[in-house]
């Protein structure tokens, strides 16, 4: 087959693809307006996963030649145009543009839907109870750092809760206006430079590292000095016009957790998490007596955080965060919980979850 009948042939697969994603949308809406009907999620992450999963399986069956990577990414985006055009979806996330957060909202719901920047945990939790977005995008956890202790003070003061959860393998691009051999200084967060030093070592060994308050910063350095890398997100190199010089190793990527806030939790799915706070006397074996109650329900705790109690300043009040297998709908959780009360701690359900696999960056 010559070139020319290979492009004729492609134009003609294309003219395909634009009437069945037509087609497609055509349906999505249809299913929009009746879970408007019925007052349903228009967003339902655990249907997403579900579906993506399945695609995956079915490429891998056909042995196609896209990699799940791409497969992912182009439903991705598929859905997220669909999610646009049904709802015109608003996304906030803790800022500013071109952040880690901004980059793992756009790889969860896409390019199609609109995006809002607030320069604060406050400002995210703010926007999404007023109605101003659909939901909200916060780092909850980070593999280095531990628990992001805000969102979770935050979810406990608010009516809000975790809708969805995104798990991330955070790898750092150096990015910069010019070539590598150029770079004499690169600029990056602080925890960021830390966290790839051994490896910039290796590759930029003549280059100065300087602390910069936040990655935006150090890409507007980058964007505007000759000579001048920054450590960041492939978003931010893309948003300030910058080369992507290079990708850290996996070896130095970090994990790390992100929420989907939203006004309610999750619907179940069978394979959900539940994060709960519960508040009770600081004694000795308090945590254990807390345990103790999940184990005697067969109900799994997968993580602990302690935090201290606002206010509290005899010390006498503890509170702990439990993330537990299960949806806080199923009856052993609401037993456990219902017996927790009866002993008298307080527990506030933070959010129940479809239980997310780690998404690698690349």
């Amino acid at each position: 087959m010559s070139l020319e009948d290979t492009r004729i042939k492609i134009d003609a697969i294309d003219q395909q693809l634009i009437r069945l994603l037509n087609e497609r949308a055509e349906l999505v809406h249809v299913i929009g307006e009746i879970k408007k009907k019925d007052g349903l999620d228009i967003y339902v992450p655990g249907r997403e996963d579900k579906l993506l999963r399945k695609l995956c399986e079915l490429n891998a069956a056909q042995q196609g030649l896209l990699t799940e990577k791409a497969i992912r990414a182009i439903f991705r985006e598929i859905m997220s145009a669909a999610l646009a055009l049904e709802n015109s979806m608003k996304i906030s996330f803790l800022g500013p543009a071109g952040s880690w957060t901004h980059q793992v909202a756009i790889n969860k719901f896409g390019n199609s839907v609109s995006y809002v920047a607030e320069a604060s945990t406050e400002g995210v939790f703010s926007r999404v109870a007023c109605q101003g977005v659909d939901y909200g995008v916060l780092p909850i956890e980070h593999s280095t750092e531990g628990a992001v202790h805000h969102t979770l003070d935050h979810l406990v003061d608010s009516e809000l809760q975790i809708y969805a959860e995104i798990l991330w393998k955070v790898e750092t691009v150096v990015m910069a206006k010019g070539d590598a051999a150029s770079v004499k200084v690169i600029y990056g967060h602080p925890q960021m430079l830390a966290q790839c030093r051994p490896w910039l070592g290796q590759c930029y060994p003549h280059a100065t590292l300087i602390e910069s308050a936040s990655s935006s910063l150090a890409a507007t350095h980058a964007e505007s000095e000759p000579g001048t890398a920054a450590l960041g997100t492939p978003l931010s190199a893309e948003l300030h016009s910058l080369r992507v010089l290079s990708t850290s190793p996996r070896e130095h990527a970090t994990r790390a957790r992100f929420i989907i806030l939203g006004r309610r939790s999750g619907a179940p799915t069978g394979h959900d998490n539940t994060m709960l706070m519960v508040h009770a006397r600081d004694r000795v074996g308090a945590l254990l007596e807390v345990l103790q109650v999940f184990a005697s329900r067969n109900v799994n705790v997968r993580q602990i955080e302690n935090r201290p109690v606002p206010g509290d300043l005899t010390g006498e009040q503890a509170r702990f965060f439990l993330e537990i297998s299960g949806h806080h709908e199923e009856p052993s959780l609401q037993e456990a919980i219902a017996d927790l009360t009866t002993q008298g701690a307080k527990v506030k359900v933070l959010g129940s979850y479809p239980a997310p696999g780690w998404v690698e960056e690349r």
